[in-house]
């Protein structure tokens, strides 16, 4: 079976554009339900969560390092460190508990 880059590459443009364009057609006046946008105001964390914490327990090459990592994470959100810190802070984690495990 002969694969034609080229009309896939003309497929993935025409969906990434239409994705980007048609929220801007159809939705011209601004949503005033609260409920709509409350949800989307949540999707770009839910879209973020969803990508990284699979991330974070298949990264480290033992589960219980990857669960500290998630546990001092979650923690260090918590008390609203900033994103340089909480990185730093499971990383650091994942470092020591690969070293003694």
């Amino acid at each position: 079976m002969n694969h034609n880059i080229i009309v896939y590459l003309i497929v993935m443009a025409a969906v990434t554009y239409l994705i980007r364009v048609l929220p801007l057609t159809i939705f011209r006046k601004e949503i005033k339900n609260r409920t709509i946008r409350s949800f989307l105001h949540y999707v770009p964390y839910v879209t973020l969560s969803v990508m990284t914490v699979p991330a974070i327990f298949s990264a480290a090459t033992n589960l219980i390092s990857g669960i500290a990592a998630f546990v001092m994470a979650v923690l260090l959100a918590y008390f609203e460190k900033s994103l340089f810190q909480v990185a730093a802070g499971a990383c650091f984690v994942v470092f020591v508990l690969e070293l003694i495990l």
